[in-house]
């Protein structure tokens, strides 16, 4: 059995010798214990200090990439290492390495292929009170949509099986922790959460680079999680909305003809029909976008098969 712990790193020199240092390098139940730097792009000395670090593989992109990306590029090379089990943590030392053993436990005990590291979000200092919310809403709507009950969704210390990291793909550029929990719960990848620690505040996220920010991508992104994996209930409820205020107009506009003997209230019937129009777009919308979610479903299980046809499980 291979364990890999792989690192997404851009530009973190100073706090990648800090992370590196606590990482295990025998885990009860494996015989192999690799670790996996992912350089999105850095343009600081983040390569040498890996190398110097003992880092045993480094996979680099020549321009920044994003975190999702990264996350995709450790878990396609840890495949193709040979892993039998990926654990993912942050290069700023956010997590306890010492927690390790007990998130990689139940996949071991087959009793899941995904496991995500609890935080304790209450008692995290570095976190602001707006922060801490927000964390807690996508949790929420993270568990409204997979039909998972993950506390903490954001977390990005996680480990995975070989087999669902094959299942596993990312549409958002920002970030890959809603998405992958989303798709587990969907394609029905046994995924349960443990309790971890946390290390003390090191550097600013990168992901947090104001509140505002923060909190317009996490809409955006919470907003298009409802679109990319339930478009028809997404699209039907805005239709039905529209489709409703657009039929109320025309019941009003109905109203006001038969008892005033139909004087004035134009306006009513032009509003009325406008919205009954882009109500039914929308539903039609909601269909075709169905057939897409159908599509991408289909497409996801040829690259699943390809990928098993290329990394053939070891015996």
């Amino acid at each position: 059995m291979k364990l890999v712990i792989q690192i997404p790193c851009y530009n973190e020199a100073e706090t990648l010798p800090i992370a590196i240092k606590d990482l295990p390098r025998e885990v009860a139940g494996f015989s192999d214990v690799e670790w996996l730097v992912i350089n999105d792009g850095s343009t600081d000395d983040t390569v040498e200090i890996a190398k110097k670090c003992g880092v045993d593989h480094i996979i680099s992109f020549t321009k920044n990439q994003g975190l999702a990306s990264a996350f995709l590029a450790g878990l396609d090379a840890c495949i193709r290492l040979g892993a039998d089990v990926i654990v993912n943590t942050d290069a700023d030392n956010q997590y306890v390495a010492a927690d390790i053993p007990a998130l990689v436990s139940p996949i071991l005990a087959q009793k899941a292929d995904i496991v995500i590291g609890i935080r304790p979000i209450d008692n995290i200092e570095s976190f602001s009170l707006v922060k801490k919310v927000l964390q807690k809403l996508g949790s929420a709507v993270v568990r409204f949509v997979s039909k998972t009950d993950i506390p903490d969704a954001p977390s990005g210390f996680r480990a995975m099986s070989r087999e669902a990291a094959m299942r596993i793909n990312v549409f958002n550029n920002y970030t890959y922790t809603l998405e992958t929990i989303i798709q587990a719960g969907q394609k029905n990848i046994a995924i349960i959460s443990v309790p971890v620690k946390v290390n003390g505040y090191l550097r600013p996220s990168r992901l947090v680079k104001s509140l505002c920010s923060y909190i317009s991508r996490s809409f955006v992104t919470i907003v298009r999680i409802f679109v990319v994996y339930k478009p028809f209930r997404f699209f039907m409820s805005v239709g039905i909305f529209l489709f409703s205020l657009g039929l109320m107009g025309g019941l009003r506009y109905l109203y006001y003809y038969i008892t005033v003997s139909g004087a004035g209230h134009v306006q009513s019937l032009i509003l009325s029909s406008i919205l009954l129009g882009i109500g039914f777009q929308t539903i039609l919308t909601a269909f075709l976008a169905d057939l897409l979610a159908v599509n991408r479903r289909l497409m996801e299980d040829v690259q699943y098969r390809v990928k098993k046809l290329n990394y053939p499980d070891k015996d």
